[in-house]
């Protein structure tokens, strides 16, 4: 037994060092991935889609068709006040009602029906008593993400808010001296004489966290997959027998039932997608069953939950057996790290920097979100983010599967086997 002192480890150098080394990379990527990602979206928010409805049907004025609605959408759509940052999709109340339904628009500005009838009738002697305001409608949708939403309401608002000086200008023009006669109170309204309505354009139940159960719901999935793949790594190294398990003070150790690399993932991906079953059920109901949180499709739900499960774990368990003790801190990193923030959930990808756009395209968490998004709260439509979250799935097994097993029979044809320190032969002194 070795007289020297366990403590004595801590004069080492290289102990600091490399360390040291992990553990400030780790905090500076993990501060740069969620702090770099979300201190200014409105400066990064580049083509937001924002729905421009025009329903207004027009009145004669002076013997002439008159469309105020159709000038105001033309002139928004036009406007170069936002540059690029919003994505003004001109479209009818039908298609908008749509898209909201599907995710593919944060918000949306209407022109009602009646908005140049109402705004006509202001000039008229009888709104000199109590003239009624004509509208334009500014719609949100929570379902997309709240952030996302804000910012569409916020440049919607402004949109609508700078259409109603615009009318209220063209007003003045044409009443010329008129206007002076009017009261204070309707000559103010003539300066801005559309009042601006916020409405909710796709409801999400009680039950839905504000539009953030889909993402907090395909987070647990990912985080079960990616511990669970540290758990069954562990134990099916120590059931062949290639560890040690410490169970408290007790240091239980098997056998050694000599296994391939290839063959110890292959063990580990069965084993992983076996209780997928098992964690998947159990997700949805503590979600759905304990906690109340609203939800419609539960076969297709469970379906999701089970094949996100074992997709994150096979993955994880790749990198784990490719790169060894490493490969938890690249597991982090890919599944947690770059993830969350890239998820299109709190903060939308429209209002990312650019290299954080890239990474949303192949980080998982943003695919699962999607499809989890379109069950909840889209009636699992297919075009709504479930398809593209089934495609990504399998293109991510598929690519696990590939790397895991490429990279893992190359091990074994070098004879890089696993081979516990137990079990490798002394080194013995050559005879004098």
């Amino acid at each position: 037994m070795s007289g020297i002192h366990p403590f004595r480890v801590l004069r080492a150098k290289p102990l600091w060092i490399a360390n040291g080394v992990i553990t400030g990379v780790l905090a500076l990527l993990f501060t740069v991935f969620y702090v770099g990602a979300n201190i200014d979206p409105v400066d990064h928010m580049k083509n937001l889609p924002v729905g421009l409805v025009n329903a207004d049907k027009g009145a004669a004025v002076g013997g002439k068709q008159v469309n105020l609605g159709a000038q105001i959408t033309e002139s928004i759509a036009k406007s170069t006040m936002s540059g690029d940052k919003i994505d003004w999709k001109v479209m009818d109340e039908k298609e908008m009602k749509e898209e909201l339904g599907k995710g593919k628009l944060y918000g949306a500005l209407v022109v009602p029906h009646d908005f140049t009838s109402s705004t006509v009738a202001l000039t008229g002697a009888a709104t000199a008593g109590a003239p009624a305001r004509p509208t334009l409608t500014v719609l949100t949708n929570q379902s997309a993400g709240s952030v996302g939403s804000g910012l569409a309401r916020t440049a919607t608002t402004q949109a609508a808010e700078s259409a109603s000086l615009q009318v209220g200008r063209e007003l003045n023009a044409q009443g010329g001296a008129g206007q002076a006669k009017l009261p204070a109170a309707a000559r103010v309204l003539f300066a801005d004489p559309a009042a601006v309505t916020v409405k909710d354009g796709h409801p999400l139940d009680a039950h839905s966290g504000l539009g953030l159960t889909a993402f907090y719901y395909a987070l647990v999935l990912v985080v079960c997959g990616m511990l669970s793949a540290n758990v069954i790594s562990g134990q099916v190294d120590h059931a062949l027998g290639y560890t040690h398990n410490d169970m408290g003070p007790l240091r239980l150790h098997r056998p050694l039932i000599r296994a391939t690399r290839v063959q110890t993932l292959a063990i580990a991906g069965t084993l992983m997608a076996g209780l997928s079953l098992l964690m998947g059920t159990l997700v949805m109901a503590g979600a759905v069953g304990l906690m109340g949180m609203d939800a419609s499709h539960l076969p297709l739900l469970w379906l999701y939950s089970v094949c996100a499960i074992a997709v994150t774990g096979i993955g994880a368990l790749t990198l784990l057996a490719v790169f060894g003790t490493p490969g938890m801190l690249v597991v982090t990193l890919v599944f947690i790290g770059m993830a969350v923030p890239t998820a299109n959930a709190t903060t939308p990808l429209q209002a990312l920097p650019g290299f954080y756009r890239f990474l949303a395209e192949f980080e998982p968490l943003r695919q699962i979100t999607g499809g989890i998004r379109a069950i909840l709260y889209y009636d699992a439509q297919a075009d709504a983010g479930l398809t593209r979250g089934w495609l990504m799935m399998a293109v991510g097994l598929a690519l696990a599967a590939l790397f895991g097993f490429g990279v893992l029979g190359w091990y074994d044809r070098k004879g890089l086997h696993r081979i516990p320190a137990e079990a490798k032969p002394e080194k013995t002194a050559a005879p004098a």
